[in-house]
Parts: structure tokens; sequence; C-alpha cells
């Protein structure tokens, strides 16, 4: 099946040929592809989710504080704030989207989905969405599947790396794979599990990659908490068969051209953006110090 397919509409076409659901070809690609039984791919496809379920519920409950201090337990004070700005449960949707991304930042165990700096997005969706609707875990891991071969077509038609095409690959991509899993995972047919992804990105196009001091947490975590927000409400208009106009090809194409026009200071560089700021770079100098700090001496390597 060679890279499982070039584009959504091969997706579509090839899954109404073969009356399949659309998880199937993507299982069919892992197991050709990595050589691995149908029981392997579930296996695994369970102990991601388990991890995920974990780290959510991990930055909800232990000391989640970075070693710069720029992160410092945010999750937890969104989740127990008694002020819900619009409903319990989308307050648990942004705390749990932030508590994976936390314990990344804070050196745990998590699931790069597709990359450790939108490591939030799927778990806080996904956990939130099978908590509400009493999804059951097949389900989900049938929507991971269906979010994995969404990140394949991204991957060859424009880039799930935020050095390559910014942040709008990274947030971006794993926001449009949430939004196509939650779609999949409510009995969203084909075209609005792909009309998902395309409102999706057109929401997120043009976003830079501005990590300060090179960290991968300021602005990534709280941007993990919005693009879990702008999944949901991806997921809620295609739901409601409401177009985004442009196809979803189309909506990669145009991620990959603004992602090779972005300059280069705006890619994973920390040269420009929030990055360049008076504040950013202030911070920058302090994390500089404090690693020359705990190198070890000379006397003490010998």
């Amino acid at each position: 099946m060679g890279l499982l397919f070039n584009d959504f509409a091969s997706w579509k076409e090839y899954c109404k040929t073969e009356n399949v659901k659309l998880f199937e070809p993507v299982l069919e690609y892992e197991r050709e592809q990595k050589g691995r039984s149908e029981t392997e791919v579930w296996e695994g496809l369970s102990r991601a989710y388990g991890v995920m379920k974990d780290a959510v519920e991990t930055g909800l409950a232990e000391d989640m504080t970075s070693r710069s201090g720029m992160i410092n337990n945010g999750a937890k004070k969104v989740y127990q704030n008694k002020i819900t700005v619009l409903s319990k449960e989308f307050q648990n949707l942004i705390s749990r989207a932030l508590a994976a991304k936390e314990v990344n930042s804070c050196m745990g165990r998590i699931v790069a989905a597709p990359t450790a700096g939108a490591s939030g997005i799927l778990p806080g969706t996904l956990y939130t969405v099978q908590e509400i609707h009493g999804l059951s875990d097949k389900k989900v891991l049938e929507g991971l599947l269906v979010g994995a071969g969404i990140a394949l077509i991204i991957e060859q038609k424009a880039s799930l790396a935020g050095a390559v095409g910014g942040c709008q690959a990274e947030t971006g991509s794993a926001a449009a794979m949430a939004a196509g899993a939650m779609v999949y995972c409510l009995d969203g047919d084909v075209d609005q599990v792909f009309n998902a992804v395309a409102i999706t990105i057109q929401c997120m196009l043009g976003l830079v990659c501005d990590p300060v001091a090179g960290l991968v947490e300021v602005p990534c975590v709280v941007r993990n908490a919005s693009a879990a927000a702008i999944a949901n409400s991806s997921a809620q208009i295609a739901l409601s068969n409401v177009s985004g106009v442009i196809p979803v090809d189309e909506c990669i194409d145009a991620m990959g051209e603004v992602g090779q026009s972005m300059e280069n200071r705006y890619k994973e560089t920390a040269q420009g953006g929030l990055a360049a700021t008076k504040t950013g770079q202030s911070i920058s100098k302090k994390v500089l110090i404090q690693d020359i700090e705990i190198l070890p001496d000379e006397e003490s390597m010998e």
C-alpha cells in the first residue's frame, strides 16, 4: 500500500470502492509496512492511549514545575478554578490538554502525536469526548488510527515539524488529527471527518513556531489548550454539515505553501515572535546562565 494514500480524495475513494471503514486502510498499512499482526497493532494503540491518559492524570495530580520556571502547575489551576467560562466539560478539555503537555515540558512520559510539542491535544480531546459520550476504548483506538492516517497525508503534502512549517505544522496538525478522530468517534461520515480536518487547518494556518528560550514551553503549552478548543469547534461545525468550502486536500496544500514561504526566524529558531520580545530575551539569558551553572567543572570531570 506504499505510503498509504497521497491525498484525502484517494483515501475516501478507496473506502467507498472497498466498502471499508475509514480506519481499516490505516490498520492494513500498519500491518503491511510494520510487519505487525492485527492484534499487535491494537495492543500498541492501547498502550499509547494508556500513556496519553496517564499524562493527563499525572499533569493534574503531580507537581508540574519546569526547570525554567515558565511552567508552574497551570493545568491544575485551570482544572480547579471555580469560575467556568462556558461549562465544566470545556474547562476539563482545556485543563487536560494543558496537563499532558506540561508533563512533556517537565520531562515526563508522553506520546508524541504527532510531535512532543503538540502532545497535549489528542489526550485532552479524546479523554474528554470519551468521558462525555461513554465511548468504548475500541472506538477511541479506531479514532487514533484515523488520526494517524490524517497525519501521514499531512506529512507528505506539507509537514509535521515546526522547524519546517511553523507551529501550524505541529499544533495545527495535531488539532486536525483530533478533530477528525472526534468526528469519527461520534459516528460522522467520511465527508464530515475530512471537513473537520479542513476547517481546523483553516483556523490554524500561518501559526508561527516561536519558543521562548528555545524551550517547548511558552507559548507551546497554552497553544495545546487553544488547539484542543479549535479541534472541538471544528468537530462540532463539521458534524452539523457546515462546509469549510475549501476541500481538505487544498487546505493541506495551502499549509505547505505557507510553511515554505515562512521566514526561518518563525520556524523553531527562537529568533522571532514571542522569543524575540524583551521579556523573551531576558528569560533566554536566565535559562542560559542556569545551564552554564550546572555544568560540571574540569576538576570534577577528571
